[in-house]
């Protein structure tokens, strides 16, 4: 059986030292997360309200915005197709050539940019792109991520090549 990780706070057995034998109280020990609990039904409100089906255009339409950007510059590693919504997750791991993946997603965070560098968790798909011992850099649109937010991301990037591609000492 499943054994309590905490004790206390049980709300209905309070004089009890210990978690009463009964379930599900027994897992229950302590003050809900209510902020948590009504976040999870904020969101998935949202999800409903909008539509998965709608959310996933709208990631993978930014998703290819971003791909196509990144594909026309020169030192952009890439290591999938386009992305496709029947195929594909709204995630996009990419390098810049001669960069650590996170020298680079260092450069984009100091612009305001939002990325993840290294193995995400992830060695076995690292090692199927050949990026093991590099990592990668991933940028995941969201559903609040707008065209202007993509093009904004595709500028930063730029600016890091530009200021990686100068004379080194």
């Amino acid at each position: 059986g499943l054994e309590t990780v905490i004790q206390g706070g049980t709300g209905t057995e309070s004089a009890l030292a210990e978690q009463p034998a009964g379930m599900p109280e027994r897992l229950e020990s302590g003050t809900q997360n209510m902020p948590g609990i009504a976040g999870l039904r904020a969101g998935i409100e949202f999800v409903r309200r909008r539509g998965p089906q709608v959310i996933a255009r709208h990631e993978t339409a930014l998703l290819r915005r971003i791909y196509r950007g990144l594909s026309s510059l020169p030192g952009i590693v890439l290591y999938t197709p386009e992305p496709d919504l029947r195929h594909f997750a709204p995630v996009l791991s990419f390098n810049v050539a001669g960069l650590p993946s996170e020298t680079a997603a260092r450069g984009l965070n100091e612009q305001g940019v939002a990325v993840r560098a290294g193995l995400h968790c992830a060695p076995t798909a690292h090692r199927f792109m050949g990026t093991l011992e590099t990592g990668a850099v991933r940028v995941c649109p969201s559903a609040f991520t707008t065209e202007a937010d993509a093009d904004g991301f595709l500028r930063a990037v730029k600016r890091l090549l530009r200021k990686n591609s100068g004379p080194k000492d």
